[in-house]
C-alpha cells in the first residue's frame, strides 16, 4: 500500500511536468496546534496525571485533474498529515482511528511512525469522469453530495460527515459509481452504486432533483445497507433567508437483522443582515435517538458515522452567528445543543487572512455538560492553525 501511493503520487507528478495544458495541481500546506483539556486527569506511566495534552498536525493536500478530453476527466487527490505530541502516546487509539478507511478500498497507510508520532498518508479522491450529451458517467472514489442543510445531512446516506471535524473541508468520500441524467435545464436523476464488501456496506439508491417555483426539491429512495431508504428534501428562500430541509425515512430489510425503523429529519435557516451579520439556525430530530443522557455510545474519535444516527439525542438544536469585523478578519460563533440532557457545545473561532494564500485561524471546541451526557465527557479544545495555499 505504501508503494501504490507514492507511485500514484509520482505519476501524476510527472505528467503535471510534461503536460501542464491538461493537467491542473492544487493543494495547501496547514500546520494545525491543538491544546486539549480532558474531563479529568488522564493517569500515565511517566507522571502522575496529565491535566492537559498537546497535538501538532502538518497537514499537506494535493488535488491532481487531468483533463484528458473535453469529455473525460480523470481526478487524484491525497492529504499527507505528520502527527506529534502527547495526544498520540497518551490514547493508543487515536493512530487507529486516522488509519481508518471506511471505503471499499484501502487507501490510506500510516508510512512511519514512533512513541508519540506518525506519518499518515491517504487518497480521499480519484475518480474517472466521462460526459456524453445529458448523460455524466463518474466511476472511483468521489463525493457524494445528497445533503441540503449546512450541519445535519439525513439525506447524505453516502459518505456521512462530522461537524467537528472542521479541518476537512473536502468532507469524506465514497468508492461508488454514479450515473447522472439532465432531464432539464433545471432537473436531472441520479443512480449511485456504493461498493461494498458485503450486503450490510453496500448501497444502491436513486435521487431526482427538480425545480417548483422558487425552491429545489429533491426525493431518493434505495437500498443502504441493512435498511431500505426512502426521502427527500428542498432548498429555498423566505423573504430573502435561506430555507432548507431534509428526511429520511430507514425500514429495516429484514426482520431481526440488528437494525431498527428511524425517521431522521433537519431543518434550517440562515439570513445574512445588511451589516454583513449572518445568522444560522438548525434543529435536528431522530426517532432513534436517546430522551434522557444520551452519552456514552460513541467515541470522539469514532469514524462510523451515518445519516441513520447523526447524533446521540432526539432532538438537537443548532444556532450560529458569524461577522466579517474587516475584509480580512471574520468572527464566528457556533452553538450546539441537546435540549433533553441539557448538554452542549460552543464553537468560537477567529480567522484573519494574511495575503492572498496565508490564513491563520483560532478555534475552540468546548463540550460542556453532567457526566453521562451527550456532550459531557469530551472536555475542551482550542486550536491554532496557519495555512498556505497554492
Amino acid at each position: 500500500m505504501k508503494k501504490t501511493l507514492l507511485i500514484f503520487l509520482a505519476l501524476f507528478t510527472v505528467l503535471f511536468a510534461k503536460s501542464q495544458s491538461n493537467l491542473t495541481l492544487n493543494g495547501y500546506v496547514k500546520e494545525l496546534s491543538m491544546f486539549y483539556k480532558p474531563v479529568s486527569p488522564i493517569p500515565t506511566s511517566t507522571t502522575d496525571s496529565l491535566d492537559f495534552l498537546f497535538l501538532n498536525q502538518i497537514h499537506n493536500r494535493l488535488n491532481f485533474r487531468w483533463f484528458a478530453t473535453s469529455k473525460l476527466t480523470f481526478a487524484v487527490e491525497a492529504r499527507n498529515r505528520l502527527f506529534f505530541g502527547q495526544m498520540i502516546r497518551e490514547y493508543p487509539g487515536y493512530e487507529e482511528s486516522i488509519n481508518t478507511d471506511n471505503g471499499y478500498f484501502n487507501l490510506g497507510t500510516v508510512l512511519a511512525s514512533g512513541d508519540s508520532w506518525f506519518l499518515h498518508s491517504a487518497i480521499d479522491r480519484a475518480w474517472v469522469d466521462y460526459t456524453l450529451n445529458k448523460w455524466q458517467f463518474t466511476l472511483g472514489r468521489q463525493r457524494i453530495n445528497w445533503g441540503v442543510n449546512l450541519v445535519w445531512n439525513p439525506n447524505d446516506i453516502f459518505n456521512t460527515f462530522s461537524y467537528f471535524e472542521f479541518d476537512y473541508e473536502e468532507r469524506p468520500g465514497t468508492d461508488a459509481a454514479k450515473i447522472q441524467y439532465y432531464t432539464g435545464v433545471t432537473s436531472s436523476a441520479q443512480f449511485v452504486y456504493k461498493i461494498g464488501h458485503n450486503p450490510d456496506e453496500t448501497t444502491v439508491a436513486g435521487m431526482y432533483r427538480f425545480l417548483k417555483g422558487s425552491y429545489d426539491f429533491q426525493v431518493l429512495g434505495g437500498w443502504a445497507g441493512k435498511d431500505y431508504v426512502l426521502g427527500g428534501g428542498w432548498s429555498g428562500d423566505i423573504k430573502g433567508g435561506g430555507f432548507r430541509g431534509e428526511m429520511s425515512w430507514f425500514l429495516p430489510v429484514k426482520n431481526n437483522n440488528g437494525s431498527e425503523q428511524a425517521f431522521i429529519a433537519s431543518v434550517s435557516g440562515d439570513y445574512t443582515l445588511k451589516n454583513s451579520l449572518y445568522l444560522h439556525s438548525a434543529i435536528l430530530f431522530s426517532s432513534n435517538g436517546k430522551t434522557g443522557n444520551a452519552g456514552g455510545e460513541r467515541g470522539f474519535f469514532d469514524q462510523n458515522l451515518s445519516a441513520k444516527m447523526l447524533a446521540l439525542g432526539m432532538f438537537e438544536l443548532f444556532g450560529q452567528i458569524s461577522y466579517p469585523f474587516t475584509p480580512l478578519f471574520s468572527g464566528n460563533f457556533a452553538i450546539m445543543m441537546n435540549p433533553l440532557d441539557q448538554s452542549s457545545f460552543l464553537g468560537p473561532s477567529l480567522t484573519y487572512s494574511l495575503g492572498n494564500n496565508w490564513e491563520i485561524m483560532v478555534n475552540g471546541q468546548l463540550f460542556l455538560g453532567r457526566p453521562g451526557t451527550e456532550y459531557g465527557e469530551y472536555g475542551q479544545a482550542v486550536y491554532g492553525r496557519l495555512k498556505w495555499s497554492f
